[in-house]
């Protein structure tokens, strides 16, 4: 069973590999965490981690990055949701309040939320109006994933080919809860995603939400800033819908 001390180690490994990309030592995580304690033992922590398939070596002589079963339980562990800057928290703001439908306001909100993550994102919305029921979607910042081609690989172009289908999106976030959702690597359906993580949320009512909004992008995420940036943004979209005139 993974310890407090090795939560914190492999807390430790995702916040680096997140930050820079590269697989992470010992040595690093001794001199930039004040963990207290030396680089031989967080080598012990850490080749437990990797008995328990929360990290893995990607090539010899390297580092160890997080797998998804890693980052699945970083997720589940996170006790704090990164805040919003004040600068942030003002452009969504300045967004709905420049907005003078729903179908403006929420393509805005999935341009900005693509700004804010540099994820790709996609908000599903309802089509007044439309007898057939038919949901409407907005996809922004699909350029984010090209400056991810070195976690993404040769999955890329299969990641774009499933982007332009709108079944696969609006099927993605049909199922999208009040609270925020993280679906990591393996855990997507689709295969052409599971090189991916998807952090979505629906907004509106809480007992039956009207849509929902989301970012996709590389498992080597931001998870806490696109928690908080997903949220932020349905916090924001459910309160103008509520508070427009109908």
């Amino acid at each position: 069973m993974t310890t407090d001390r090795r939560l914190e180690i492999l807390r430790a490994i995702v916040d680096e590999y997140v930050e820079t990309q590269e697989p992470v030592g010992s040595k690093a995580i001794a001199e930039k965490n004040v963990l207290g304690i030396s680089p031989a033992t967080i080598r012990n922590e850490m080749a437990v981690l990797e008995e328990e398939g929360l990290i893995t070596q990607p090539h010899t002589s390297a580092g160890r990055i997080p797998t998804d079963r890693g980052y699945r339980l970083f997720v589940d562990k996170l006790s704090t949701v990164k805040p919003l800057s004040t600068a942030e928290r003002r452009a969504i703001e300045t967004f709905l309040h420049g907005s003078n439908n729903l179908d403006e306001l929420l393509k805005r909100s999935a341009k900005l939320l693509a700004d804010i993550t540099k994820q790709v994102a996609v908000v599903t919305y309802p089509s007044i109006g439309d007898l057939q029921g038919r949901d409407k979607l907005t996809v922004s910042g699909t350029a984010h994933l090209a400056r991810s081609g070195e976690d993404l690989g040769l999955t890329l172009s299969p990641i774009l080919e499933a982007l332009e289908e709108q079944v696969i999106l609006l099927r993605l976030l049909n199922d999208a809860h009040p609270t925020v959702q993280v679906r990591i690597g393996h855990e997507q359906e689709e295969r052409n995603l599971q090189t991916t993580s998807l952090v979505t949320v629906g907004y509106g009512l809480d007992s039956a939400p009207m849509g929902a909004l989301g970012v996709l992008g590389p498992t080597r995420m931001d998870y806490a800033g696109s928690i908080s940036a997903v949220s932020a943004v349905a916090r924001y979209v459910g309160r103008y819908i509520m508070e427009s005139p109908q």
